[in-house]
């Protein structure tokens, strides 16, 4: 992969924020913004950013406070692939922003924290 990528959510101010930092901080020509709400990532790419970022688990890419994660009860659930199929099929689940760049992946949370993989 070449260039960065970020996975946003237009309406988050911690989203916006880490956009503008790379922007800042980078050639604008070089940022891929994948709204992920409205282009959800496949199950591979998941998979992907999860082994970047270096996570145990997929749950650990999720949002866990949303109310979609109680309603569908996924704090039971083991099944790693069902786990990633629920945030392909409901997008809110994923944390938000991921940026990938270098190899590397990174939630923006806090925003700054991004620049350490550009």
């Amino acid at each position: 992969m070449t260039g960065i990528i970020i996975y946003h959510n237009p309406i988050c101010s911690k989203s916006r924020t880490t956009l503008a930092l790379l922007k800042e901080h980078s050639d604008n020509d070089n940022i891929k913004v994948i709204k992920y709400l409205e282009t959800p990532p496949t199950v591979e790419q998941l998979q992907d950013i999860i082994n970047r970022l270096d996570f145990d688990s997929a749950r650990q890419l999720m949002r866990c406070n949303e109310d979609l994660y109680k309603t569908l009860k996924l704090k039971d659930q083991n099944n790693e692939q069902l786990l990633l199929q629920a945030m392909v099929e409901n997008p809110k689940l994923i944390e938000r922003p991921i940026v990938l760049a270098n190899g590397k992946a990174i939630i923006g949370r806090p925003p700054e924290s991004v620049l350490t993989i550009l």
